[in-house]
């Protein structure tokens, strides 16, 4: 009955990250041990305030609908956090909030795409941008940065790809699924080459205050000049555990950010009225010990994974993901089956050592994975010593 469905939707690829945490849950519903190293979500907990905020907002009766583009309360306290905290100035008009960053993106996306214009996507990448660009008519032009350059796009190969079709170029920083952070003197080269082209700059920061010993710097606060065509992504699921509340936001020019909450007003509406106020309470009550925590766990899970033979993993700067090279264990055997890609990798370690994780497939990455470290610090040990085991009996 497919042909009952859209071509939009024929095309569309379910989430290969909540697929994974989906098998995950119903393994652990059957009294399965496994470890969920698969989705990211931190496992701490909204902040208390926050939380309050929220449940207050209910029982005072504060469950009405807002504006399409979000509270002006809300609002203001986004743009007084970007002035103070990444030198952006924006104005509460030029400010939308959504139902979480995915919905964010989806509404640039729509905004700002005509069927067949090019959007410049540096792989490894996030799963769901490709299939938001297509379902808005775009077209994902994807460029491989592989480990030599950190993950990150280079000025060259970011020239190299413009094209007239060219509408846009995805950055992000921290990533998902590398955790690399652009610095500083990479971004004014990648606004070097933008600024010699007509096009928008999506900047997704969503992991921007989860960076370790490096800090997160904005593309616009280093190539202001750049401002008239930037959409700076964020919101609260990340840094604040608030992931189930859905809340998110793009600060932009404002004809876009006008374009983008008449949009909204058409598909979902305001996001909801208790998450909001939770969110204007959250931005005063970031935990900065969470960092601390993040980076014990990312050591040690990535020394455990340097320590398996055929798995090469770099050091990640921010997000909680560690992204390791297992392309030296293919073609190596697991009780009589054979290894031939990171899928199958994932799939006989989910099976076996019962430690979820998504193939590098889903990032545009074969032969890599993806382990999140936002799981409690002996989950972590005890996932590299099941790993461990899990490679004790490969043969080749």
């Amino acid at each position: 009955m497919e042909e009952r469905l859209s071509k939009r939707v024929r095309t569309i690829r379910p989430s290969a990250t909540m697929s994974v945490d989906s098998k995950t849950k119903q393994l652990i519903a059957k009294g399965q041990p496994v470890i969920n190293m698969s989705v990211g979500e931190p496992d701490f907990h909204t902040p208390v305030p926050a939380a309050f905020a929220g449940i207050r907002a209910i029982t005072n009766g504060q469950t009405r609908y807002t504006e399409a583009s979000g509270m002006l309360s809300l609002r203001k306290a986004i743009a007084n956090k970007l002035q103070a905290e990444n030198g952006l100035h924006y104005a509460p008009e030029q400010i939308v909030v959504s139902n979480g960053a995915k919905h964010t993106l989806y509404n640039i996306f729509i905004t700002i795409l005509d069927e067949g214009d090019e959007v410049i996507l540096p792989a490894p990448y996030w799963t769901s941008y490709p299939e938001q660009i297509r379902v808005a008519g775009g077209k994902p032009v994807v460029i491989e940065c592989g480990p030599e350059t950190g993950f990150k796009l280079t000025p060259d190969k970011l020239a190299a790809a413009i094209t007239p079709r060219t509408k846009a170029v995805l950055l992000n920083s921290p990533c998902n699924p590398t955790g690399s952070v652009y610095h500083e003197e990479e971004l004014k080269a990648i606004g070097d080459v933008l600024r010699q082209h007509d096009i928008y700059v999506v900047l997704d920061e969503i992991y921007e205050r989860l960076v370790y010993g490096v800090p997160h710097v904005s593309l616009v606060a280093v190539c202001p000049d750049l401002y008239d065509r930037a959409l700076v992504v964020n919101g609260f699921s990340k840094a604040f555990a608030m992931t189930g509340w859905r809340l998110g936001y793009v600060a932009a020019p404002l004809d876009l950010a006008k374009a983008m909450s008449s949009f909204q007003s058409h598909s979902t509406g305001s996001p909801a009225t208790m998450s909001q106020i939770a969110g204007e309470t959250a931005l005063a009550h970031f935990d900065p010990g969470v960092i601390d925590v993040f980076r014990r766990r990312r050591d040690a899970l990535v020394a455990g994974l340097n320590s398996l033979d055929g798995v090469r993993c770099l050091m990640p700067e921010g997000a909680f993901y560690a992204f390791p090279d297992i392309r030296g264990v293919l073609g190596q055997r697991y009780e009589g089956q054979t290894i031939e890609s990171s899928a199958d990798y994932c799939e006989l370690l989910l099976e076996h050592a019962l430690v979820a994780s998504v193939p590098g497939e889903a990032f545009g990455a074969p032969g890599y994975v993806r382990f999140s470290y936002a799981v409690a610090d002996e989950d972590v040990v005890e996932a590299v010593n099941r790993m461990r085991e899990f490679h004790a009996k490969l043969t080749r």
